[in-house]
């Protein structure tokens, strides 16, 4: 055996247990296939020696690199033996591996109150985001007045470069969308009606359903997966940029510069976006029924009108601003809460993709509710 191979003396002595290590305790040496299974061997032999009144000396060892220290204190089953014997630069080594090194954690056992103790965590951070986003929606209202104040000096490049890249960009998938599911729409309601020789009540239930609910939820949540997602991760990157650190050196507010163009745009683009998905699907709807049903294009462009009340438009429109502006500050309120490290950036897009349409669904069925009178 060479000089300098790590080795493992045990002895017993009237004092107690005795350990003494000498050799070169590296990396280099531990690798070596003749060396590392005797040495763990020898330290599974000795395992439970450091809760006895035994004595560990390591003042022997010709070196000890940061994987022999990481060896003997996972053998000490992560803490200090009753006795040591070492040099000063040893303690430091052990103490740095004891400082870094943590043990897994033990199995807990679910119960009733540690289940309490978890819903309550999870209100608290519910509470906590609605704290934050009541703030950000009150710091919008006041940097409305501003700008209604001083409209000259306002953001406007900034909101035509928002309402470029969430409006015009989103006309072909919007359109797209919303054609196929007419498409669907026409033929599967055209099934039933069949059956009960109701065939030109189909111009009524693809008006209803598609300009009253379909268009603008669709629209929504088409905007909510491809803006809504942009927005958060455009401003979590400049968190972890430090961008946003910059702009409050500087003075720049952030709500004014970041939150109120993107809002204003997704405000203004929203309507425009539902009334083109809603045209693409009564587009679509009209050609699949007169394929189907042979209810032609002059007869739904006829009965459509009178079928469908102004109101249910004025009602979609309103609701699509509503949605607009929920996508923008949802996107802007999990964009500023990211942390300067990727994985908060990834669970923060995540998390308001998720949020924006699930407050989209309930927000409309609030509308459902609430104006369920007017327009039917």
């Amino acid at each position: 055996m060479a000089e300098d191979s790590p080795r493992i003396t045990q002895q017993t002595t009237p004092e107690g247990s005795r350990v003494q290590l000498s050799g070169c305790w590296t990396a280099a040496r531990l690798a070596e296939p003749a060396i590392w299974p005797r040495i763990e061997s020898e330290l599974a032999r000795c395992d439970g020696v450091a809760t006895e009144p035994a004595t560990w000396d390591l003042r022997t060892l010709q070196r000890l690199d940061h994987t022999g220290a990481q060896v003997l204190w996972n053998a000490w089953g992560h803490r200090w033996p009753a006795s040591l014997l070492l040099l000063e630069a040893q303690r430091t080594m052990l103490t740095r591996v004891a400082q870094y090194v943590t043990t897994a954690p033990l199995p807990v056992r679910n119960s009733a109150w540690r289940l309490f103790l978890r819903l309550g965590a999870k209100v608290w951070v519910l509470l906590e985001h609605i704290k934050y986003w009541i703030r950000l929606t009150g710091q919008l209202l006041l940097d409305c007045l501003k700008l209604a104040a001083a409209p000259g000096r306002g953001p406007w490049r900034d909101v035509s470069g928002h309402l470029y890249r969430i409006g015009a960009t989103a006309l072909p998938i919007t359109a797209l969308v919303g054609f196929l599911i007419g498409v669907v729409l026409a033929y599967l309601m055209s099934q039933q009606l069949r059956q009960f020789g109701a065939d030109a009540f189909i111009v009524n239930i693809l008006g209803i359903a598609l300009i009253r609910e379909l268009g603008p939820v669709l629209a929504a949540i088409l905007i909510a997966g491809r803006s809504g997602s942009a927005i958060t991760a455009q401003i979590g990157v400049m968190r972890v940029t430090e961008e946003l650190d910059a702009m409050r050196v500087l003075g720049i507010a952030k709500g004014y510069r970041l939150v109120l163009p993107r809002a204003i745009a997704l405000a203004i683009a929203m309507p425009l976006l539902t009334v083109w998905t809603t045209l693409a699907a009564l587009l679509g709807g009209m050609l699949a029924s007169d394929l189907v049903m042979g209810v032609t294009p002059a007869y739904f462009f006829e009965t459509l009108p009178r079928a469908v009340q102004v109101s249910n438009l004025t009602l979609a429109v309103g609701k699509s601003v509503v949605f607009g502006l929920l996508i923008a500050l949802i996107g802007c309120h999990y964009g500023l809460r990211v942390k300067p490290n990727t994985e908060s950036l990834g669970q923060g897009t995540t998390a308001s993709v998720v949020t924006s349409i699930t407050m989209v669904i309930l927000v409309d069925a609030l509308f459902a509710v609430i104006f369920k009178n007017i327009g039917i």
